[in-house]
This record gives C-alpha cells, sequence and structure tokens, in this order.
C-alpha cells in the first residue's frame, strides 16, 4: 500500500485550508500570470494562445503594466474591448521570433557517410532532404535577450540549438535527445555539443531542465534524457574530458528527480521508491491558457487548481495528454480530460530512464575510475528494478504498466511505454523478454500498417489511437532489436520498415515531415489535442535518420519488405511438398 502521509502534500494543503499556498508558476507578471495575460488571452486575439506570451516587450516591464492600468481604468467595470486590446499589443509588444538571429549550422556539410549505407536510391535522397533540415531548424537568440531578459519570455542559453519546428519555436528537452542522435549521423557535433551545452548551463541555472526554452515553463521539466544525450555524444567522440565536466551537473539533475518528483511505497513488507510527473504550479498555462480555463470550468476552487497542476505535470510526461493520465471519480483509468491526474499515477516509462540513466551514470563513474561512486548508482538502479517487478511487472499478461496511487492498481491499457524497460534493458529475468514479446504481439497495437499506435482508445487526444508519435517507434524498435532473440529482431526490423515508409509517403506527398502521424493511413499526418499538427520536424528527422542508418541495408521505399519470421513457415512449408 502507498504510505498516503507521502503523496503530494500540496495536494492535501489545497483540499484542508481551501486556498492556494503555491508561488506563481514564474516571476513574470506579464507572461505568467496577471491581468494582462487573462485579458489578451481571453480576447482570443490569436488562433493560439502560444503566440502572446512569445510576443517581446518595446519597454520595461512596469512600465508596461502602468500603460495596461491606465487602459483598464477606461473600462472599469468591463473587459478591455478587443480593439483597444489590438491597439495596447501594437504599442507595447513585438511580434514572436525577433529573440532570434539569423544562424546557419557551421559544421553541415554535404554527404554524411551514413548516408552510403542505404541501399534504396529513393531514400537515400530522402536521407540527403533530411539532413538538409537541420540548417532550416536551426536558432540562435540574439545578445539582447542576454542583456535584457526582462523584455522576453525566451530563456537565454548560450549556444544555437535545432528547434522541432513550427509553434514550437525554442528549444524543447526530449525532442533533443533524438534531434542531437540524427545531429551525431549528420556529423554535426559541434551543434551537438552546443546543444547539450545549453542543457547542463539549464540545469546549472535551474536544478534542472526545463520543458522548454520560456520562462513559463520553469516550474515543469520533460522526461530526463541528458544523461542520454550526453552518452551519445561521448560515443560518437570519446570525449572523456567533456564526460568529466558534464557528470556533475548529470547527477545535480537526478537529484532533483529523486528529491521532488519520487513517491515512497511498501509492497508485501518491502519499502520502494519510484517516480512521477507532479508540477505545483496551480494556475492555467500560460500558453494554452483559454484550453485551461474553459476545461475547468464549473469545477471547486481546489479542484481547478488541482487540474491545472496535473495538467502541467501531463505536460512534464512530454505526453501531453492521453488517456493515459486518466482517474475517474471512481479512481479507475478512464474518463476525460477534465480528470486528468497526471501525478497519482506511476509512469512505467519515466521509471525505465530513469534506471538507464542509474546505469549509464555508473558506466561514466567506472569510465571516469570513480568505483565507489559506480558501484552506488549500480545498486540504486538494482532497487529500482526490483522496485518496478513489485509494482509495475505483471508476470501473467508479461508487460510492465503504470501504477495508480489512488486505487494502488496498476492500468492495463495498452501503451507503447508498457515495453519501456525493455528499451531501458531494466529487468532481472530472461524470460521477462520473451513474454514482453508475446504481449506486444497479442496486443492488437500491430494490427496497423504504419506504425504502433500511442495507445487503443480513441479520446480525442493526441497522445492516444490513432497518432504515432517517432520516440515512441525509436524506443520500441530500439529495445526489440536488442533482445537476444531473432523473433524480437525481425519484429523490430519490420516495425522499422513500416515507420519509414509511413514517414517517406508523407514526405512524397507534403513534402514536409510530421510531428506526429496516423496509423490508419499512408503517409497521414497525426491529429487531435491542442494544436494543428506541427511542420519541421526534429525528432521526426532524428528517428527517421537513425534507422535509415541502422537498417539502410534493408529498408524501401516501396514498403514491400516482408519479416523474415512471416516467410520462414512457408519456406518450411514449399521444402515438405517437394521433398
Amino acid at each position: 500500500m502507498v504510505n498516503l502521509v507521502l503523496l503530494c502534500f500540496s495536494f492535501i494543503t489545497l483540499l484542508a485550508f481551501g486556498k492556494c499556498l503555491l508561488p506563481p508558476p514564474c516571476d513574470s507578471e506579464i507572461y505568467c500570470s496577471g491581468p494582462i495575460l487573462h485579458q489578451v488571452q481571453e480576447a482570443k486575439l490569436f488562433d493560439d494562445d502560444k503566440y502572446f506570451v512569445d510576443m517581446k516587450l518595446k519597454s520595461a516591464p512596469a512600465d508596461v503594466l502602468a500603460a495596461f492600468k491606465l487602459l483598464s481604468n477606461e473600462s472599469p467595470n468591463s473587459s478591455i474591448p478587443a480593439t483597444k486590446l489590438k491597439e495596447f499589443l501594437d504599442a507595447n509588444f513585438e511580434k514572436p521570433g525577433t529573440e532570434f538571429e539569423t544562424w546557419m549550422p557551421t559544421d553541415w556539410h554535404e554527404k554524411p557517410k551514413f548516408l552510403s549505407g542505404i541501399a534504396d536510391e529513393k531514400l537515400r535522397m530522402w536521407g540527403e532532404e533530411i539532413h538538409n533540415l537541420w540548417k532550416s531548424l536551426g536558432r540562435k537568440i540574439q545578445n539582447n535577450v542576454k542583456d535584457h531578459p526582462e523584455l522576453y519570455s525566451q530563456i537565454y542559453t548560450p549556444h544555437p540549438v535545432v528547434v522541432p519546428g513550427g509553434r514550437f519555436r525554442e528549444l524543447y528537452y526530449w525532442d533533443s535527445y533524438w534531434v542531437i542522435n540524427g545531429l551525431l549521423l549528420s556529423e554535426m557535433t559541434e551543434t551537438a555539443h552546443g546543444m547539450i551545452q545549453n542543457f547542463l548551463f539549464l540545469v546549472n541555472r535551474y536544478g534542472f531542465v526545463p520543458n522548454g526554452g520560456r520562462i513559463y515553463y520553469e516550474r515543469r521539466s520533460q522526461p530526463p534524457f541528458l544523461t542520454l544525450m550526453v552518452e551519445s555524444y561521448y560515443e560518437a567522440t570519446k570525449d572523456q574530458q567533456f564526460l568529466r565536466e558534464a557528470l556533475p551537473v548529470l547527477e545535480k539533475e537526478y537529484e532533483f528527480w529523486m528529491q521532488n518528483r519520487s513517491v515512497a511505497l511498501k509492497e508485501s513488507g518491502l519499502d520502494h521508491v519510484l517516480n512521477r510527473y507532479i508540477v505545483e504550479a496551480d494556475l492555467p498555462r500560460p500558453e494554452s491558457y483559454t484550453d485551461d480555463l474553459e476545461l475547468a470550468e464549473g469545477l471547486s476552487h481546489e479542484l481547478k487548481q488541482q487540474l491545472w497542476m496535473d495538467l502541467k505535470a501531463g505536460a512534464e510526461s512530454g505526453w501531453d495528454f492521453t488517456s493515459r493520465w486518466f482517474i475517474n471519480s471512481t479512481g479507475h483509468n478512464d474518463g476525460t480530460l477534465r480528470e486528468t491526474r497526471t501525478s497519482q499515477i506511476l509512469p512505467t516509462d519515466l521509471n525505465a530512464l530513469l534506471c538507464r540513466n542509474e546505469r549509464t551514470l555508473a558506466s561514466f563513474h567506472r569510465l571516469l575510475g570513480n568505483t565507489e561512486s559506480a558501484a552506488l548508482y549500480d545498486q540504486a538502479a538494482a532497487r529500482r528494478t526490483k522496485a518496478m517487478e513489485a509494482l509495475l511487472w505483471d508476470a501473467e499478461r508479461g508487460a510492465w504498466f503504470d501504477y495508480n496511487l489512488v486505487t494502488h492498481s496498476k492500468h492495463f491499457e495498452f501503451y507503447p511505454s508498457n515495453l519501456a524497460p525493455v528499451w531501458a534493458r531494466c529487468y532481472s529475468q530472461p524470460e521477462m523478454e520473451e513474454k514482453a514479446v508475446k504481449y506486444l504481439k497479442g496486443s492488437g497495437a500491430l494490427d496497423f500498417p504504419n506504425g504502433v499506435p500511442t495507445s487503443l482508445r480513441e479520446s480525442g487526444q493526441q497522445w492516444d489511437y490513432p497518432n504515432a508519435w517517432p520516440p515512441l517507434q525509436h524506443m520500441l524498435i530500439e529495445g526489440l532489436s536488442k533482445l537476444s532473440s531473432e523473433d524480437a529482431k525481425n519484429l523490430a526490423s519490420n516495425l522499422a520498415q513500416r515507420w519509414i515508409k509511413t514517414n517517406w509517403l508523407a514526405y512524397e506527398k507534403y513534402k514536409a515531415m510530421f510531428e506526429k502521424y496516423d496509423v490508419n493511413g499512408d503517409g497521414k499526418p497525426g491529429g487531435g489535442g491542442e494544436y494543428e499538427v506541427q511542420l519541421g520536424f526534429g525528432w521526426t528527422n532524428g528517428v527517421a535518420l537513425q534507422l535509415l542508418d541502422q537498417y539502410g541495408a534493408t529498408l524501401t521505399s516501396g514498403g514491400r519488405r516482408v519479416c523474415v519470421d512471416l516467410l520462414l513457415p512457408l519456406a518450411v512449408s514449399i521444402a515438405l511438398m517437394l521433398h
């Protein structure tokens, strides 16, 4: 049973006293809270709430606040008319994007070596075009952001970045893991190094990496992939000095997750500690302000605060949003977005990632000769593996499942994250991987020719059916490809072919890479959620390049490759007939 005393203290305090005891998400009375944010977003002057909070101030915040107060005095008993608000914005703000200067990656060059390993000519040419996209996604922050941070919602970082694309015009945390892996394949080690240095800079400033490069993200993070970014860079460069300098910062981030995102539980008389997403910031998200206000309409003050915190926790998870985080009034994994309770769930993939981080930190210490520290991280990984098997693993079903802190039970819906421990290599018994492959085959998730769906529930949210997301495809394929059985390896190869075919067909039709795809249509972009599907797209490019590199000898643009394990029974039958 969960020790309820160790559950979110802030929730208990809010329910007990009925008032907000939490600080605002950030200090800005313009970008994060206050009457300007409220009135501008409520007026819906822009199609996307993110547009306003990315605009630059033309003068000091105090002057803008004073000007708004004068404007408010003209309409003391009602909202400011939209025309007046528009005039106010024109006088006091610049459009988004002025915080960046034109920048071309200095280490980009034609024909990186990995392209030569792609046998299919059309796919090889497509790989070149994806490689070219890095040039259009590069951004460098102007020095004025460093000199006058009060005028921007942009967080200054010292090195240029490759951004996801579309509305995501700044750096984002977990997206960048796949971006960096793609950059390293493109032999753009200087750009990759700079991006990692930015994340180390952010950990030194905040104690963790924010969700993205805006001050309205300052209270929430995203899945902690920084340690694996450093691992990818070290594997490509063997730069031990960089590793030595980065390691203390990686440990600082790890401590943040253990101190601020962990829960102690007791199961069968044994104590365990696992991690969750939780964000103690109880106002609407500035970048999705009206969505959050409308969703919470009619709820009590306390329930509004809880919902807004859990929506931010959902954003911290990277899965924003999904039925995976729904807990209805009876405590079960069912309901609607309004019943999002992210902080009351122990996610399988977060704990698998932290387990892999612990093992990677141990390997870094061993490599640098720190045997005692390496042993401590090995022990941490072993403890987590034991906890995951006690609380998340289901031997009968053959997979790991999210744990509900309300009902003290598992959620048995299908999500690709149920296989995350296979990707992380975080399990103790070899038979577990065999059971996991059997679970995947029997789940129904492999019935789609264009990728593995994010769930089998159609909720209207973008991290659900019918959408398939690049990072989840890659984690699943990478995990299966490293298993010992040929069956698993062939399944990984088959899934890689499906995903490349989907990306390739969409590119042929639209000349664009998308952030997500629909599993029901050849080359059909995904949909749902709070915004239109975005073009670009950083992690899609990175995943495609990694799969082209790993499977380039066998992938085809026509998608006619048939998995070997499907051909083998036919070959045996023919042989018997001939005999």
